[in-house]
Formats: C-alpha cells, sequence, structure tokens
C-alpha cells in the first residue's frame, strides 16, 4: 500500500527505524487483547518492525509534522470481507488521531479495495475502542461470552474476556458518507 495523508498523519508501510516508537507502546501493551505481541527489548521491536514491513497487513500511524510512530492500523483480507483494527500509543490519546486513521482506512479499504464488509473485535473492557467503532458507524453485532483468554489469575487461572463484534457494511459506510456531504454543504 502506498502512503495515505491524512490532515495530521501519515499512513505508511512500517519499516526497520520505527523499532523504538513501536517499543514505546508495545512494551506494556494497555489493551489485554495485545499482551502476547508484547515486546521484551528494543531488538524484539526491531524484529517486529522488519515482519511488519514485509507483509502489507499492518499500517505505521505517524505525525505528519515530525513522522514519529504513534500506532498502527491492521487489516486482514478474507475476500471482500476485512477483519480490522487498532493500536495506539497512549500518550497519544484523545486527541482524535484513532479516528482520524481509521476513517481514512476505511475509505481505503471501501475505495480501493473494494471492500464489501469490515469487522472489528473489541473486548468489552475497552471502552475506547467501542467508542471508536460507534464513531466510525460500525453498528454492534453481538458479544462472545467468556470468548477469550489473554492472561490467569494470581492461582495461574485463565481469565476468559467477552469479546463483542462490530460491523460497518459497504452500502452503510456509502450512506453516512452522503449524509455527512449533505450537512457540509458538499
Amino acid at each position: 500500500m502506498v502512503a495515505i495523508a491524512t490532515e495530521r498523519l501519515i499512513l505508511r508501510p512500517f519499516a526497520k527505524e520505527d523499532a523504538a516508537d513501536l517499543f514505546q507502546y508495545l512494551h506494556q501493551p494497555v489493551s489485554s487483547c495485545f499482551l502476547s505481541l508484547a515486546l521484551a527489548n528494543v531488538q524484539a521491536a526491531e524484529c517486529e518492525a522488519l515482519d511488519r514491513a514485509s507483509g502489507s497487513k499492518y499500517l505505521a500511524v505517524c505525525l505528519r509534522t515530525s513522522g514519529k510512530l504513534i500506532g498502527d492500523l491492521f487489516a486482514e483480507a478474507e475476500d471482500d470481507t476485512f477483519s480490522v483494527g487498532w493500536n495506539f500509543n497512549p500518550a497519544f490519546g484523545g486527541q482524535g488521531y484513532a479516528y482520524e486513521a481509521a476513517a481514512q482506512l476505511f475509505a481505503h479499504l471501501f475505495e480501493q479495495r473494494a471492500a464489501r464488509r469490515l469487522y472489528a473485535y473489541v473486548e468489552d473492557t475497552n471502552r475506547s475502542s467501542e467508542r471508536l467503532c460507534e464513531k466510525l458507524g460500525m453498528r454492534r453485532e453481538g458479544v462472545f461470552k467468556e470468548f477469550v483468554t489473554f492472561k490467569n489469575d494470581q492461582d495461574g487461572l485463565p481469565i476468559y474476556e467477552n469479546t463483542q463484534q462490530y460491523a460497518l457494511l459497504r452500502h452503510e459506510w456509502a450512506a453516512a458518507c452522503a449524509l455527512r456531504d449533505r450537512a457540509s454543504g458538499c
């Protein structure tokens, strides 16, 4: 994928030089679903950055002004359906970066990749991702009770989390875009 510029961000493929910034938010992931990606050191981050650079699943989200990596997006194709998600450095939270990046990814997937459907899994403890899904126009399709475990309790027993599935169809996205265009006078 070629780089995409938004008002404040650049979405681009990963590079080895992203390792230090990637380590900043993956050495102690905030969301439990990313615990398996936890990086022990900068060398592990270099390997992860190189691995991400070699594929097309991940996009680096960087500040347009400085080039600093502040998070990532991912999209995995299953025919005309894409599993999507995001992970951002919490130091850059609350500034609308995740929405700006994900909205651009959605536009790219629907317009350039002919996606019919996008879906995301969100643990019910991750309220910020729930709000982001809703702001992006996704609807909650259901909840998988005690669906997955990412960590154990003090006795070594798995802690199972409830996982919500959000989705958005191309025609829903197009209708929402048309409403926004009319509201803005375009």
